[in-house]
């Protein structure tokens, strides 16, 4: 089966589950637009979830997905608030996917995982998942220790495994899509180009950040944590100079504190939040309602296959 088959959805387009940027607004947006919207879970309690479901059932009668990052506190309530809200998929990040995909399954879960290298997608498949997004190191936020490029990385998972495979990391345009779908994948995931949309619960400063940015402003970060894609400010070089000095993974943690992802994105403070986003920021130019956004990836890839056809 194909992507669009798994998820019934018009477009082989999906919004990536980010935290503090898809809620249920930017989900249904997407997914009335005929792509798969997510609700990226990672930054909500276990009530606020479900009151953001609760809200894009209203909202749209179409497909939508929920992303659950498995490194983050509180899974089983939210398991369990997906499965008492009759969520139809989930997308699983940071974590094992044996740990959860068997219980979603038994519910009639459509289940798909994040890795970052083809043994992690054998692992997905083995564990049951429907689908596998493969994502590359140019993605924003948390990101695979291999550094694989996305380039690299959907051949490789695309060859190493039999269920359907997204690509993701670097992704903003139609264009793109296509190289995507010709290296092997059957659907693309978008994170960063959401962003910068007017539905996305982001901060309107971390949103001009993001389309202001150019090549070379996003780096890997905090590898003795959890390696993240951060835009450069005052707290991204605090920690550049501190894993420079030596840093322990304590010291590391300490300088992180609490809710800095919070801070920067959802609360706009650009100096000392985390900003957390793709290299594929460079490309993105301006804010958008997000059906436009899937209509001109939809129209761009449309167009570039019919002209790559006629060369």
């Amino acid at each position: 089966m194909n992507i669009t088959s798994i998820f019934h959805t018009k477009y082989p387009i999906v919004q990536a589950g980010m935290i503090w940027a898809s809620g249920w607004r930017l989900a249904s947006a997407v997914s009335n637009a005929g792509g798969l919207g997510i609700i990226g879970s990672g930054s909500m309690y276990p009530d606020v979830l479900r009151y953001h479901i609760q809200q894009c059932k209203a909202a749209t009668d179409k497909p939508f997905a929920v992303n659950v990052p498995l490194l983050y506190p509180d899974i089983d309530k939210h398991i369990q608030t997906i499965i008492d809200e009759g969520v139809k998929i989930v997308f699983t990040s940071a974590g094992n996917p044996k740990t959860w995909t068997s219980v979603l399954k038994e519910k009639g879960i459509t289940v798909v995982h994040v890795v970052s290298s083809s043994k992690f997608a054998l692992k997905a498949q083995q564990a049951g998942c429907d689908a596998v997004v493969a994502e590359g190191f140019e993605a924003g936020g948390h990101n695979g220790r291999e550094e694989t490029t996305s380039m690299v990385l959907i051949p490789a998972v695309v060859d190493a495994v039999q269920i359907p495979v997204i690509a993701a990391g670097g992704f903003a345009t139609g264009r793109q899509m296509l190289a995507a779908m010709v290296l092997g994948a059957q659907g693309v995931q978008f994170g960063t180009r959401f962003v910068a949309t007017h539905e996305a619960s982001s901060h309107i400063n971390f949103k001009n950040a993001v389309i202001n940015s150019e090549e070379g402003d996003t780096l890997l970060s905090m590898k003795k944590l959890a390696p993240v894609r951060l835009l450069r400010n005052h707290f991204f070089e605090a920690v550049k100079q501190a894993e420079l000095s030596g840093a322990s993974e304590e010291e590391m943690k300490t300088l992180l504190g609490r809710g800095r992802a919070k801070r920067g994105m959802f609360e706009g403070d650009l100096d000392e939040g985390e900003l957390e986003i793709g290299q594929v920021s460079a490309l993105v130019k301006d804010i958008l309602p997000a059906a436009e956004v899937v209509e001109n990836i939809w129209k761009e890839y449309n167009d570039c296959l019919r002209q790559l056809a006629h060369r």
